[in-house]
């Protein structure tokens, strides 16, 4: 797959649905979320570490369409916005989490994030 290599992990305990590792570079963590429709999409702030080996895939399975695959970094959640939110819950029930915003109006701010480009990114030998 792209020259990495994949490895699942026994238990889904820690929010961490696979490893992924390319050449001499560190392993990836990432977390795999899905919607079939516009909406919201989240990772408990205890099960997603914003670090730089840290990933979301995200699968947009909409009627109709082809699905559309998104790998987003972690740290994009280190400045929060009105697409990727954080939710802290003070005083609530529901634990803190990092969330994601899925609606036409903020289809443009994934774009960048496109499987195929990330997966680019992460494999051009560095300089």
């Amino acid at each position: 797959m792209y020259g990495f290599q994949v490895f699942t992990t026994e238990v889904d305990d820690r929010g961490i649905d696979f490893v992924a590792r390319h050449e001499i570079d560190p392993f990836m963590e990432i977390q795999v979320k899905s919607l079939r429709s516009m909406g919201y999409v989240f990772m408990q702030k205890t099960k997603f570490n914003l670090d730089e080996n840290v990933y979301l895939a995200l699968g947009l399975l909409f009627q109709g369409e082809p699905p559309s695959l998104y790998l987003i970094p972690s740290t994009v959640w280190l400045s929060p916005n009105s697409v990727f939110v954080e939710r802290n819950y003070e005083g609530l029930k529901s634990k803190p989490e990092w969330g994601l915003n899925i609606s036409k109006k903020n289809m443009p701010a994934l774009e960048q994030y496109r499987f195929e480009s990330t997966v680019q990114r992460l494999t051009r030998p560095s300089i």
